[in-house]
């Protein structure tokens, strides 16, 4: 198991876990409920994360999560399959 990455809210946690199950990856959210005891600890610290279970697959999950588009360069995250910047479609 290894973290992916710290996300600002339990929503974006949720949906990014879910992109990558929908993969056929094996994700989950840890630190779910964590935000309701933040200022008792670092804010940081309370954030959900999203942490996939291969370490194996760890560098695919990432690639997954964030991507470049090939037309104007524009970083993504997230599931989204275009560009919000130029709207070319995500082509990896």
């Amino acid at each position: 198991m290894k973290r992916l990455v710290a996300a600002p809210n339990l929503a974006l946690a949720t949906l990014w876990a879910d992109q990558l199950c929908g993969a056929g990856l094996d994700a989950t959210v840890q630190r779910a409920w964590a935000g309701s005891i933040a200022g008792e600890i670092p804010v940081d610290q309370a954030l959900p994360e999203v942490w996939v279970m291969d370490e194996r697959r760890h560098a695919e999950a990432l690639r997954l999560l964030h991507w470049a588009c090939r037309g104007c360069g524009e970083q993504v995250d997230g599931p989204f399959e275009q560009c919000w910047n130029c709207g070319a479609a995500r082509t990896d």
